[in-house]
């Protein structure tokens, strides 16, 4: 009996085992034959090894689909015309896109090197808007009308620049002071103390206040799109929402977004905080730099956050912190003006003297401590150490553009790259050969992009970014799919040119060894970094970045959030926010 009980069970376990293999087999085959557009928002967990191979702009619920469309001025256009019919752009921003200077031949006009203005301008030209933003050129004043407007591009004028004038102490303590001594090292983990003067603050809110009343001014209605750009105009938002209520203010944070304890130094913390969350929408460019927004919101404000829709509510009003990586124009419209790449190498090395049979390794920005500028100096001077068999063989181009030369940070930092650049050139060079060219002056969007297609070697060693233009600019100017990017990790755009040489700057050793490499590199390998690079730039260009918050603001207006926050106090429910599921499914027919 008690032979046959166990051989009873002996057979229930083989059974159940059986049948187990059986089901396992079927879910398999079955998952296998499930369309990929039929899983549920709860199938999306992502492993964290499967994270690392996705770009930014692939997470956070952004579509899929949107990928297949060919971003353009013409999509905005239709974006506007079809999902906000009859509504004005505004931009604001501190920079402006074009400046008026007098010199010795009259006017001159210039075109700043500024990642933002590369970004902002084809928007508002595809979008007819105005432009916001001081006029600090010596001939701002001489070339607008009375009402301080102009319109531009010259010669093919396709939107309003609307010129706003401070004075030199308003200036200096808003730009220079609470802008560029306070916000900019507190955002930066460049381990520069953010200096913060009461004065400053005044000046930062008086200016802010400036710059709401030539919104208010410029608003044709009472319902327009208002883009307030970067940490100049935190105030900004919220001084607009009280005047317009029914605009939409989308807000971009061009720079990181600190962690809530290195936040909590800022004197003026919950007033900034309030400031933004004036904002219909606030963009960063990394999904890590907007959860650090919203740790800082949760930790000094009364709030209700909506985490699974990426939503603040604060004072009645909701907020959508999202991720909108930012890109550029594709195609560059400049490229059509330049010549073949082996003609820019030529114009480029007869322009600064260099060898034909030198490599030549370039770094292009401002004048900043957050780029590690000297860094890559030091990077240099370690691969001639390790390798002195490459001195003689390369050559270090680094274009630096004067940047708030005033402020005692930066003229340290320009008097260190000088000497430290000056002291390579004695050690390693000789008098036909200088491994270091460090040129201190500002350079047209067309003379960068010339020395990009020149280059064989770009390195960008940002110590702390949002983004970093130059890393996609340079992909974009290589239509010879030649060429090797050095990436800081710390850049915002290492999470998308994945096939870059991925570097952390402050390892000098490693740094260097990437350097070989590139040195080194074949061009098959180049092209077949360099090809997906450029199908990255392509498909998520400056359109899709703009178009992605265009089309979240059309869902908010199309909902009538707006009109219920504004009219009844505190929302009911949830109804304001857009889901991820929503967001993840909606594309441009």
């Amino acid at each position: 009996m008690l032979d046959y009980g166990i051989e009873v069970l002996w057979v229930l376990i083989i059974a159940s085992l059986g049948l187990s293999a059986v089901a396992l087999v079927f879910s398999i085959s079955h998952r296998r034959h499930i369309p990929a557009a039929a899983s549920t928002p709860g199938e999306d967990v992502i492993s964290e090894a499967a994270r690392t191979v996705l770009r930014e702009f692939e997470k956070n619920g952004h579509s899929a689909d949107a990928a297949l469309i060919t971003w353009s001025p013409d999509t905005l256009r239709k974006i506007l015309a079809e999902d906000l019919p009859e509504t004005q752009v505004i931009v604001v921003s501190n920079r402006e896109p074009y400046i008026h200077n007098v010199n010795d031949d009259g006017v001159e006009l210039l075109v700043p090197a500024s990642g933002l203005v590369s970004a902002l301008e084809p928007i508002t030209r595809a979008c007819a808007g105005t432009w916001i933003a001081y006029g600090g050129g010596t001939a701002d004043r001489l070339t607008v009308d009375e009402n301080d407007r102009v319109e531009v591009p010259p010669g093919n004028p396709s939107y309003t620049l609307r010129r706003v004038w401070l004075t030199e102490e308003e200036y200096q303590a808003y730009y220079l002071g609470f802008a560029n001594e306070g916000l900019w090292p507190l955002c930066h983990i460049a381990f520069t103390r953010p200096i913060f003067r009461a004065s400053d603050w005044e000046a930062y809110e008086a200016v802010n206040r400036k710059f709401a009343d030539t919104v208010v001014a410029e608003a044709r209605n009472e319902r327009p799109i208002v883009l307030v750009q970067d940490y100049h105009f935190a105030l900004l938002p919220r001084m607009i929402r009280e005047r317009l209520p029914e605009a939409i203010v989308i807000t971009f944070w061009h720079i990181p977004w600190p962690n809530s304890e290195v936040y909590s130094i800022c004197p003026w913390r919950e007033r900034i905080l309030e400031g933004l969350l004036g904002s219909s929408i606030i963009g960063f460019h990394t999904q890590f730099h907007a959860n650090n927004f919203t740790e800082s919101v949760d930790r000094f404000l009364e709030s209700r956050i909506e985490r699974a829709d990426a939503a603040i509510s604060y004072g009645g009003q909701t907020t959508l912190v999202h991720a909108y990586p930012i890109s550029i124009e594709w195609p560059a419209e400049l490229l059509a003006r330049l010549p073949a790449v082996e003609e820019c190498r030529a114009r480029v090395r007869e322009r600064f003297g260099l060898p034909a049979n030198v490599k030549l390794c370039v770094g292009v920005e401002r004048l900043d401590y957050t780029k590690g500028i000297l860094d890559r100096f030091h990077a240099l001077d370690e691969l001639f150490t390790r390798y002195p068999e490459w001195v003689g063989k390369v050559v270090f181009l680094q274009v630096a553009a004067p940047s708030r030369g005033t402020l005692p940070a930066y003229q340290q930092l320009h008097d260190e790259c000088l000497r430290y650049a000056e002291e390579l050139n004695q050690r390693y060079g000789t008098n036909d050969y200088s491994p270091l060219l460090m040129v201190a002056e500002h350079h047209s969007q067309e003379q960068v992009y010339e020395i990009y297609r020149a280059a064989d070697i770009c390195m960008v060693t940002s110590l702390h970014d949002g983004m970093n233009l130059v890393a996609k600019e340079f992909v974009a100017a290589r239509d010879d799919e030649q060429g090797v990017l050095l990436l800081s990790t710390f850049a915002g755009a290492s999470r998308e040119l994945l096939e870059a040489l991925i570097v952390n700057p402050y390892d000098t050793a490693m740094t260097s060894e990437a350097l070989l490499q590139a040195l080194t590199m074949t061009p098959e390998e180049q092209r077949q970094r360099m090809r997906p690079m450029r199908e990255m730039v392509r498909d998520n260009n400056v359109y899709r970045w703009a178009g992605s918050m265009l089309l979240d603001a059309a869902r908010l207006r199309k909902r009538g959030d707006l009109d219920r926050v504004t009219g009844n106090g505190e929302r009911p429910s949830n109804n304001n926010v857009i889901s991820m599921f929503e967001r993840t499914r909606k594309a441009v027919s």
